[in-house]
């Protein structure tokens, strides 16, 4: 996520108990993905269990990204 884009969630995020919630998972899945990228080799399983963590971190995304918008139309946030 852009610099901006994490600004606004952080000034949301108490709030928005549902933004809190996507948001703390999206990190979590981020921590999880960090440890793939620092192995060598990643076995077959590893690799799938790599492309589940991340098409969930991306339907987290989008749906934080959903949230924001809702925000926005509401003039919560510019």
């Amino acid at each position: 996520m852009e610099v901006r884009e994490e600004q606004v969630i952080a000034s949301l995020l108490d709030k928005d108990p549902e933004l809190k919630k996507y948001y703390e998972e999206h990190q979590e899945l981020e921590r999880k993905l960090a440890e793939f990228q620092h192995k060598h080799h990643l076995s077959p399983d590893e690799e799938v269990e790599k492309k589940r963590l991340q098409k969930l971190k991306l339907l987290g995304k989008d749906k934080i990204m959903e949230i924001l918008g809702r925000h926005r139309q509401a003039g919560a946030i510019q």
